[in-house]
């Protein structure tokens, strides 16, 4: 028996803007305990103060990308909340998009420090901690990407890292079953956030034109991050896609 979601603990990476912020909003208006991980300590404070959740979220300032500061951000939940039934993988960044022969190598670097190497240590510090505690076992949502099906232009390192994600969602699922840890994908298309609002004034095509595309409330990737974490361990959405009906994704455009 797993425990009720009112006294569940979530960790989510990213948590101060976004797609992060929509889903720490979601899961502690739902009763969760929420540790809040981002590098921007005074946005994870008022995502924090938004929820009115009080001492139920935590806010850990936390660059991802730093192996030993993940160890901390768990120890830190773990001290505070006393487990960890959730991890929603979500920090990720990307670089400046241009021709793939001029990214600068630093720019290559900071998106798989982030988007790859960062996922990992969380995966990698989730694991440790959900293998130890009792009831043993809990859930991790990594955030891909619709680029870990299908790139826009000029982005190889964010579609890169966005397919390795793919590879370590399947790999630590598999690692997972004999601990209880159920691991999953959410591939999200077009929300709106801060970070995709050019989209409604114009992003290149794959045929080389400027277009607007429609955008989705990110409340909506939020609810979808709760019936996800929501599931009995005994089931797993393995790869879930949330996305803008009429973005242009599926088809030729």
């Amino acid at each position: 028996m797993h425990t009720t979601s009112v006294s569940r603990v979530a960790v989510v990476t990213g948590a101060g803007s976004g797609i992060g912020r929509a889903a720490a909003l979601a899961l502690l208006s739902d009763g969760w305990r929420v540790v809040l991980a981002g590098r921007r300590a005074e946005l994870l404070q008022q995502v924090a103060h938004e929820s009115g959740a009080g001492d139920r979220a935590l806010a850990v300032p936390t660059d991802v990308s730093d192996r030993a500061a993940v160890g901390a951000l768990f120890d830190r939940a773990v001290q505070a909340f006393g487990r960890v039934d959730l991890l929603f993988n979500n920090a990720g960044i990307s670089a400046p998009g241009v021709p793939l022969d001029e990214l600068p190598a630093d720019a290559w670097r900071s998106v798989v420090d982030v988007n790859l190497n960062g996922m990992f240590w969380c995966l990698q510090a989730a694991f440790r901690v959900m293998k130890a505690q009792s009831p043993r076992g809990g859930r991790i949502i990594n955030n891909g990407s619709i680029s870990a099906h299908a790139p826009r232009p000029n982005s190889i390192a964010y579609t890169a890292t966005k397919h390795a994600v793919t590879g370590l969602t399947k790999a630590a699922s598999l690692d997972g079953r004999a601990f209880d840890i159920a691991v999953g994908q959410i591939d999200i298309g077009n929300a709106g956030t801060d970070l995709a609002a050019r989209m409604a004034r114009g992003v290149p095509q794959a045929n080389g034109e400027i277009a607007p595309e429609p955008l989705m409330d990110v409340g909506i990737v939020g609810q979808s991050v709760l019936y996800m974490a929501k599931l009995p361990l005994s089931a797993n959405v393995l790869f879930h896609t949330v996305m803008a009906t009429r973005m242009p994704f599926v088809g030729r455009g």
